[in-house]
C-alpha cells in the first residue's frame, strides 16, 4: 500500500459553510492506475489536492509510503512532494523561454540530491522515453500542445516519484495525444511500478484504468 486516507473531510466557508469532502476512506497499492471521476463540482479535484499534500485544510488522516502526512509543516510536506510525488496539471505550466531540457530538470535541481550533470542526463533519458529527445534543446513555447504535455510528464518523472498525480492530464489534448499520454501512464504503472492517480472527465480514459472511484457531492459513490 502506497497511499491511504481515512475519514477525510473538508469544508469551504465562503460564502457559507459547505462540506466539499465527506468521510473519504480508501487505499491505493504501488503500481495501481486509479482514476477519480464525477460531475464538475463533485470534489474530485479538491480530493486530489488533499492527496498531493498541497491542500492541508482538512480533517482525517493521509498516509503516503507509510508516513503520516497530516500535521506536517509546509517545509516537510514540500520535501515529501519533491521526492515522492510528481504532479501533471491540465495546463502544462512550462516556462516558455526555457528549453524542454531545462524545464524537466527544475524539480531535480530543487531536490538537490544529484549533480547538475547527473540531472541533465536523467532529463534527457525521460524526454527520450517520451519520444522527445530531438526536442530537448528547443524552447518549450515552440512545441505543440501534445508535446508540451509530454514534457510536463517528463518533468513530473525526473525524481522517480512513487506517485504520479494528474488533474485532467489529457483535458486539453486531442484523441491521438490523449491515447499517447494514457499509454505512457499505463506503462509507468504496470512496468515501472509507479502509482498513478488521475482526475478525468474522459470516460474511455477512466474505463481503461485499473480502478475508478466515482464521486458525487463530495462522497465516494462507488469504486
Amino acid at each position: 500500500m502506497i497511499l491511504e486516507v481515512k475519514n477525510i473531510e473538508k469544508k469551504f466557508y465562503d460564502p457559507v459553510e459547505f462540506r466539499v469532502l465527506k468521510n473519504i476512506s480508501f487505499s491505493i497499492d504501488r503500481g495501481e492506475f486509479l482514476t477519480l471521476v464525477g460531475k464538475s463540482g463533485c470534489g474530485k479535484s479538491t480530493l486530489l489536492y488533499v492527496l498531493s499534500t498541497m491542500d492541508t485544510d482538512y480533517s482525517g488522516e493521509l498516509r503516503i509510503d507509510n508516513q503520516l502526512m497530516t500535521g506536517l509543516n509546509q517545509d516537510q510536506l514540500a520535501a515529501v512532494r519533491n521526492e515522492k510525488i510528481g504532479f501533471i496539471f491540465q495546463f502544462h505550466y512550462l516556462l516558455g523561454d526555457f528549453s524542454c531540457l531545462q524545464n524537466v530538470m527544475i524539480p531535480a535541481l530543487r531536490l538537490g540530491k544529484r549533480s547538475a550533470a547527473e540531472i541533465e542526463e536523467r532529463a534527457y533519458a525521460k524526454l527520450s522515453m517520451l519520444g522527445l529527445q530531438d526536442q530537448a534543446l528547443k524552447q518549450a513555447s515552440k512545441l505543440s500542445g501534445g508535446q508540451q504535455q509530454r514534457v510536463a510528464i517528463a518533468r513530473a518523472l525526473i525524481n522517480d516519484p512513487l506517485i504520479i498525480m494528474g488533474d485532467e492530464p489529457t483535458g486539453n489534448l486531442d484523441s491521438k495525444n490523449t491515447s499517447m499520454v494514457f499509454d505512457i501512464l499505463q506503462e509507468l504503472a504496470h512496468h515501472q511500478k509507479q502509482t498513478i492517480i488521475a482526475v478525468t472527465h474522459d470516460s474511455d480514459f477512466a474505463k481503461a484504468s485499473d480502478r475508478t472511484i466515482e464521486m458525487h457531492d463530495g462522497e465516494m459513490l462507488r469504486e
